[in-house]
């Protein structure tokens, strides 16, 4: 436990997607999900490369047909990080998958078929030498388990996806990886803390169809946030319906508020009130675009006064006070200059640039 009582890391076995690794001392890895069709080579490739500048660590992609497992080895060609195949129901596309160079699958061994079909994905797996992530959804839980639990409980997820473990370790593999999400943010998280006590394997945390931009990011940062205070967590999706670039900005902004991940740009911008006159809102939001794709670990406050500006934000690196159509750019919260408002996300960036060279 930390000064801030977050609890140390659950002691998990570390697990390779390609030069990335999931649990033991690794970092807590931010992954995302394209939403181009994925035999579109071009577009998925646009996409992963921009989710890269984003910060994303592990990509995955729907794997829904014949054409889209093929297209896996080219897109693997052009982009620098680890691509995952989501497969469900055929055993034939996580073969392929695997043969065009996946770095890793994401299956429920339960819903492939006979155990038959799942010793061949096995095996094939085994020679690649690539993990199988276990996906459990409170949406797909066994009928049985329904009828035994009532409705898909914390415990009936755990169950499926201790039942789905059980058939790969009955065939000697144990390059695994799991996950169990709900879009019940209690749920969710009462079922990781019961499957963190059940195993060691590494966890994938994550709110299945969390919701909107708003909707989602508000279940995903308070069901990621308690479980990562608690230590539990060794690789994270932020589930939203909407752009792959907002999940990654949003897992990146979860780990850094806990102190979980560090680098890029860590804006404070006060909230606005009658004080403020200057347009605080558009200028916060560019400046935000702008520094979006920023590595270096730096913080940059966007204050709407001069009265308190500086000096409520006198932690930060650089920032900026809004005054009467002016604004005040501060450097540890002495006032270095005064410029118009027009030129309030121009010079801020200049001053920025020569501490950072975006």
């Amino acid at each position: 436990m930390n000064n801030y009582g977050i609890k140390d890391r659950r002691k998990s076995k570390k697990i390779m997607v390609s030069n990335v690794g999931i649990g033991g001392d690794s970092s807590i890895s931010v992954q995302s999900m394209t939403n181009t069709k994925t035999y579109d080579v071009k577009s998925t490739i646009q996409q992963i490369h921009a989710l890269e500048e984003y910060g994303c660590d592990i990509i995955r992609v729907a794997v829904p047909d014949q054409e889209s497992a093929e297209a896996i080895s080219k897109i693997k060609r052009q982009i620098h990080i680890p691509l995952v195949a989501d497969i469900q129901f055929d055993y034939r596309l996580a073969i392929e998958s695997i043969r065009q160079g996946a770095d890793a699958i994401r299956i429920n061994p339960g819903n492939i078929g006979d155990a038959e079909r799942v010793r061949e994905i096995v095996q094939l797996a085994k020679a690649y030498q690539i993990p199988i992530r276990i996906g459990v959804n409170s949406g797909s839980i066994e009928k049985d388990l329904l009828h035994k639990y009532g409705k898909p409980t914390p415990e009936a997820m755990v169950e499926s996806a201790l039942r789905h473990i059980e058939i790969l370790e009955n065939m000697n593999f144990s390059d695994i990886v799991v996950s169990l999400k709900s879009s019940d943010v209690l749920s969710n998280i009462l079922a990781y803390k019961m499957m963190a006590l059940k195993v060691d394997y590494p966890l994938h945390l994550g709110i299945t169809e969390a919701g909107t931009l708003i909707n989602g990011t508000v279940k995903s940062s308070v069901g990621l946030g308690i479980l990562l205070y608690e230590g539990i967590g060794d690789t994270i999706r932020v589930s939203l319906t909407g752009e792959p670039s907002d999940e990654v900005k949003v897992g990146i902004e979860i780990l850094k508020s806990l102190n979980l991940r560090e680098g890029g740009i860590n804006l404070i911008s006060c909230p606005t009130c009658g004080r403020t006159e200057v347009d605080l809102i558009s200028i916060a939001k560019e400046i935000e675009e702008k520094l979006a794709n920023v590595k270096k670990p730096l913080k940059v406050a966007v204050m709407g006064c001069i009265v308190n500006g500086p000096g409520e934000a006198k932690e930060a690196d650089i920032g900026i006070a809004g005054g009467k159509k002016k604004v005040a750019i501060f450097k540890k919260g002495e006032i270095i200059k005064t410029v118009s408002e027009e030129d309030a996300v121009s010079e801020l960036i200049r001053e920025i640039n020569e501490i950072v060279n975006i």
